[in-house]
């Protein structure tokens, strides 16, 4: 959503690169790049006013004159500001002292209020809440089933006493759900309110009216991050007719230019507090400013990847996986099969890559990744049999062919996917070893080769006066004799350790001979 926004900002970015000191003119022009950048993303005008001014007046301290790196200080100023502007720090449920908590949902029709209930009732039961939703919605056709469906899908309980489609009050349905909770002891009751195709009274005083009835410890403001500076509208009047604590954002893995998520927090004052990027059921998360304005800047979000992996990858499991990896042996086409669907379940492969950093600059190649591709070398590895997974080197002609029309695929596709698994199976194997990199664990070819060059030993000369050179006369303890003197003459010794032919003059003592500089 913030492809537009993301590349406009680090255009301007790598133009104060070159740019040892930045000059007034500069700090001008680089906020005048800002603004249209904030204002082509669709972001309000009042924000982008506060925003712009902000980061001019620090942009003018003693921060950026007084810096190394003006250009990396502009950068940090401007990161700052987006983490502000979205919220400043990640804000959390606030939960009752005595359950059940009770979570209202608000919103326009068509914001994604139902599955949204049913995504943050996912993501409370994985942190060992039990959480309940209510059908409160009686007057969309069919969003009470659709309301089941999604709680079934959840693994979640669901209270839905009326038919729905304009049959029952939804303000009854929403008091007696709390009485309900209490006896089948679930701790977070989350309440799918009726939304409207525009602002009108009814729906002000329905949502009001089922606020007055429970009393919820939290009002969560659901708006479609597609919808640009209406939602900023939109959220001003449900803030005057029934007010809210939080706002949820949808939709933010569409294609829109994403003003909704800089603009909502800024003008109503109420936290950004989870957002759903995508149609799934977990794709869905607490909303992190930090990290939210990391990727807008194209520096990556790698704590949300971590966070990820650790949901997705068992910990014997992968500590198992490792161990085979830094040995080198082992490591079969069953093994990595098996490393490949957890990183499939971790959520597609463009998404993983599109929070590390600098990827923005690549955005046309995570374009053509294809999660097909994956399948497609899941299916090669399944027709193989157990013997051939585990022993690749089997694999002969005709058992290519043989796997490839299993699969689906030519014979060159299973060829290659052999040749790579061998060069993987080649590269880990010098890793155990080291690679002859200082300071690597395991460096066995460093080690090998010490211990064959201590046996070999010292290297003696052909020469007899270069080999008399290198051996001392051993004294009567039998240890080589020490040469007198310091100094490199003094290290020749006497006239009788001397070979043939290079005796000194009658009476010269080298260790008595200094050089320069010597003491």
């Amino acid at each position: 959503m913030f492809e537009t926004l993301s590349d406009r900002l680090t255009s301007v970015f790598s133009s104060l690169r070159s740019k040892g000191r930045l000059s007034e003119a500069d700090i001008d022009a680089t906020c005048r790049e800002i603004r249209i950048a904030l204002l082509e993303a669709d972001v309000a005008l009042p924000v982008v006013k506060a925003f712009v001014a902000q980061v001019k007046e620090r942009a003018r301290g003693a921060e950026v004159s007084q810096a190394l790196n003006p250009a990396q200080q502009v950068v940090k100023i401007v990161n700052d500001e987006l983490i502000e502007i979205l919220g400043g720090e990640t804000r959390r449920l606030r939960y009752a002292k005595n359950p059940p908590t009770v979570v209202m949902l608000a919103g326009l029709q068509g914001a994604g209020k139902t599955t949204l209930a049913g995504k943050l009732a996912r993501w409370l039961r994985e942190q060992n809440h039990t959480p309940l939703l209510v059908a409160a919605d009686l007057q969309r056709p069919n969003a009470v089933q659709q309301l089941s469906v999604v709680a079934e899908r959840a693994g979640v309980a669901v209270y839905a006493p009326e038919p729905g489609n304009g049959v029952g009050d939804p303000v009854a349905v929403a008091r007696q759900s709390i009485d309900h909770a209490k006896r089948q002891q679930h701790d977070i009751v989350i309440i799918d309110t009726a939304g409207r195709l525009g602002i009108d009274q009814e729906l002000m005083r329905q949502a009001a009216d089922i606020r007055d009835a429970v009393s919820p410890d939290e009002v969560l403001f659901v708006v479609d991050a597609m919808i640009g500076q209406d939602a900023v509208g939109t959220a001003q009047a449900f803030m005057e007719g029934v007010g809210f604590d939080g706002v949820v954002l949808t939709k933010l893995d569409g294609d829109a230019r994403g003003g909704a998520a800089l603009s909502v927090r800024h003008i109503t004052g109420r936290p950004i507090m989870f957002a759903s990027t995508g149609e799934k059921l977990e794709d869905f998360d607490a909303f992190h400013p930090d990290r939210m304005a990391s990727r807008i800047l194209d520096m990556g979000d790698i704590l949300t990847l971590i966070e990820q992996a650790q949901k997705t990858f068992d910990e014997a499991e992968a500590a198992k996986m490792a161990s085979k990896l830094t040995s080198g042996e082992g490591f079969t086409l069953e093994d990595f099969l098996e490393q490949m669907m957890m990183v499939q379940k971790m959520g597609p492969i463009k998404n993983l890559l599109g929070m590390m950093p600098g990827m923005g600059q690549m955005r046309d190649q995570l374009n053509q990744v294809d999660d097909r591709d994956l399948d497609r070398i899941a299916a090669i590895i399944r027709s193989m049999t157990p013997a051939e997974r585990h022993n690749p080197k089997m694999i002969d002609g005709s058992r290519r062919a043989r796997i490839a029309k299993g699969s689906g695929v030519t014979v060159t596709e299973v060829s290659g996917l052999v040749t790579r698994f061998f060069d993987a199976q080649k590269m880990m194997k010098r890793m155990a070893g080291g690679m002859g990199i200082p300071g690597m664990p395991g460096g066995r070819k460093g080690a090998k080769a010490a211990q064959k060059k201590a046996a070999k030993g010292r290297r003696v000369s052909g020469d007899p006066r270069k080999a008399a050179l290198g051996k001392a006369a051993p004294d009567k303890s039998g240890e080589p004799a020490t040469p007198a003197g310091n100094g490199l003459l003094g290290k020749l010794g006497s006239r009788q350790q001397l070979p043939p032919g290079l005796e000194l003059p009658p009476g010269f003592d080298p260790s008595k001979f200094k050089l320069p500089g010597q003491k």
